[in-house]
Order: C-alpha cells, then sequence, then structure tokens
C-alpha cells in the first residue's frame, strides 16, 4: 500500500485527470494506434514528459482511461442498485445501463473494445484488464449481497458467478447492439430478463 500511495496521489490532479480525458477523446477517434504521447500531451495542453512522468507508458495511460471510465459506471449502477426495492428495479436498472452505454457513450465504446483488441499482444494490458473485471465483479457481488440481505432478491449460486453471468448478458447484448444497430432486440431483452429474474430467485 505504502508503494502505491504516490502514484495515487499523482493521478488525482488536475494535470493528470486532463491526460486522462484527452487520451479517452484521442482512442474514440483515432484508436490505439493513432493515439501517440504527442497527440494527448497537443490535447490536454500538457508536455509530453508530463505524461512519462504521470503515467510511464501509454499502455499505464490507456488501463487508467479504461479504470476512469470503469469506476464512473460502476459507481452509478451501485447507487442506482442500492436505491432499488425489489427485483423489477434492479433488472430495469441493469437493462437500463446496457441501453445507456450502446446509445449515448460512443466514446466508452471505443476504448473499450480497443483495449480488448490490444490487450492479445500486449500482457500488461492484459493483466490490468483482468484485475479490473475482477475488482468490478467483486464490488457488484457485495451490492447483491447487501440485497440478498435485506430480503430484495435470493441469490441462485454465489454471488460473484451470478454477477459474472449478469455481466456476460450485458457485454453480449452491447456487442450485438453495436454491431447491428437496426436488430430488433426485444425478444432476446426479454429472454435476458427472464435468466435475470431467475438468477435473483424470482
Amino acid at each position: 500500500m505504502e508503494a502505491s500511495a504516490p502514484t495515487e496521489r499523482k493521478l488525482d490532479s488536475e494535470k493528470a485527470k486532463r491526460i486522462v480525458a484527452a487520451m479517452r477523446s484521442s482512442v474514440g477517434r483515432r484508436g490505439t494506434a493513432g493515439s501517440t504521447f504527442d497527440h494527448v500531451a497537443a490535447e490536454a495542453g500538457v508536455s509530453r514528459g508530463l505524461l512519462h512522468y504521470y503515467f510511464g507508458s501509454k499502455e499505464r495511460l490507456l488501463v487508467e482511461v479504461v479504470r476512469h471510465d470503469s469506476d464512473l459506471r460502476v459507481a452509478r449502477l451501485t447507487e442506482a442498485l442500492n436505491a432499488a426495492h425489489s427485483i423489477d428495479e434492479i433488472i430495469e436498472i441493469l437493462v437500463r445501463q446496457v441501453r445507456e452505454f450502446v446509445e449515448e457513450d460512443p466514446g466508452a465504446q471505443a476504448l473499450l473494445y480497443e483495449m480488448f483488441s490490444a490487450s492479445r499482444s500486449n500482457d500488461e494490458i492484459r493483466s490490468e484488464l483482468a484485475a479490473l473485471w475482477r475488482r468490478q465483479r467483486a464490488h457488484v457481488a457485495d451490492v447483491l449481497r447487501e440485497k440478498e440481505r435485506e430480503g430484495v432478491i435470493k441469490l441462485r449460486g454465489d454471488a460473484e458467478a451470478v454477477v459474472s453471468v449478469l455481466f456476460a448478458l450485458g457485454d453480449g447484448f452491447e456487442l450485438q447492439l453495436l454491431a447491428d444497430p437496426e436488430w430488433d432486440s426485444d425478444a432476446a431483452f426479454d429472454t435476458g430478463i427472464a435468466t435475470a429474474r431467475f438468477l435473483f430467485g424470482a
């Protein structure tokens, strides 16, 4: 913990946040390969050396951008789930998150799928993405366990296993909707909702 604290403080700075935002924007327009430190530094209004100071490598910066996006998304999901008092409310929240990601956030979509592609040939990115997904699964699983203690749901399986299935459903819907915007997904969503209801003990 002691070794990571200075890095965490550095990345909380205003300049580091500008760099992360600039890289996110650049990947959405140019992809990961085209998003050089020179491009990002110019867009963030900082020196190229400052990118190296804060992040060390392009891969580390890309991971921080994904982490930032993912943390915001999970925070919104957690806040909404904490306020849910029925299975129907929980499912509505999950469906809304999938649809909003597809319809409203093309920058996050581009970044996420670019990073998945890059992870196939970069061990550092793959390792960081794996750690990020583990943390997200654990975080949402804690929320579901609390909902179970409150009597809102009765999980049919380990909480993290249920979250893994729900994430897989959401990711699959997002990918298909992005690839085929004209797809009539209503019947598929109904089946996915029935699956979620089963997992929640309905």
